[in-house]
């Protein structure tokens, strides 16, 4: 299997899952340090107008979807493809690994803060993170997580916060985070258990929330007709 769920190099450190629910994120991105100008939205579907409800601008598009023989199947053939044609991924894209058991929530969070632009006016935790881990490879900056212990109790905090009881930490968890960005004019989709950012092709800021959900609908939603465990929220300005 190319995606393992737990990876065992960090079977020592595991996380509560963290639910798809914006109140429960936006109360965890407070206590990293991001502007309180800016929070996670539910999007209620990929309809376009569904989608018109969504505030703009939109930032990052976060999906948690299941872990099913499809899904598997759809990632190691778009793994495989760029292994044997290649693609360009821009510099300045922030990608982490995920080594850290049920962590999926955070690091689905972090590409979405960590490639927003400065708009998000970071402070506290989130700053120093993302300034000592800039010129870090994928690899090592899971491991500067890891080794992170504010993050820790952010985490805890934030797990325990949510509407649905909460899993014990050693539960096998069977669903998954994914991250959608625009960088560069390209949309990426950013999954820390994969080995590298996707490319999936042209994209503008101004359509990052049609072009992730038309992805979204065509690559998870519709190519998984049994499943309905499929959570999409969209990072954009707070509603005053």
């Amino acid at each position: 299997d190319m995606l393992p769920a737990q990876p065992a190099s960090a079977a020592e450190k595991r996380w509560l899952p963290l639910e798809s629910n914006p109140d429960v994120v936006n109360k965890y991105i407070r206590g990293m340090g991001v502007s309180p100008d800016w929070e996670f939205h539910d999007v209620f579907g990929t309809d376009p107008d569904l989608l018109a409800m969504v505030p703009q601008p939109v930032l990052a598009v976060v999906l948690l979807f299941p872990i099913t023989a499809v899904s598997k199947a759809g990632e190691e053939q778009m793994i495989s493809k760029v292994q044997s044609q290649g693609q360009t991924v821009s510099p300045d894209v922030w990608f982490c690994k995920q080594t850290i058991g049920n962590a999926c929530g955070t690091v689905g969070i972090l590409h979405a803060v960590a490639n927003s632009p400065p708009l998000l006016a970071y402070d506290g935790w989130i700053k120093s993170f993302l300034e000592k881990s800039q010129p870090l490879h994928a690899d090592d900056r899971a491991e500067l997580l890891t080794k992170d212990e504010e993050l820790d109790k952010c985490h805890q905090a934030a797990a325990s916060e949510g509407q649905t009881a909460t899993p014990s930490i050693d539960e096998k968890i069977s669903l998954h985070f994914v991250t959608f960005i625009c960088k560069d004019n390209c949309l990426y989709e950013m999954d820390g258990r994969k080995p590298f950012p996707l490319n999936l092709g042209p994209a503008t800021p101004d359509t990052l929330l049609n072009d992730a959900c038309a992805n979204i609908k065509t690559r998870y939603i519709d190519a998984d007709p049994n499943e309905v465990n499929f959570n999409i929220m969209a990072l954009g300005p707070r509603l005053q």
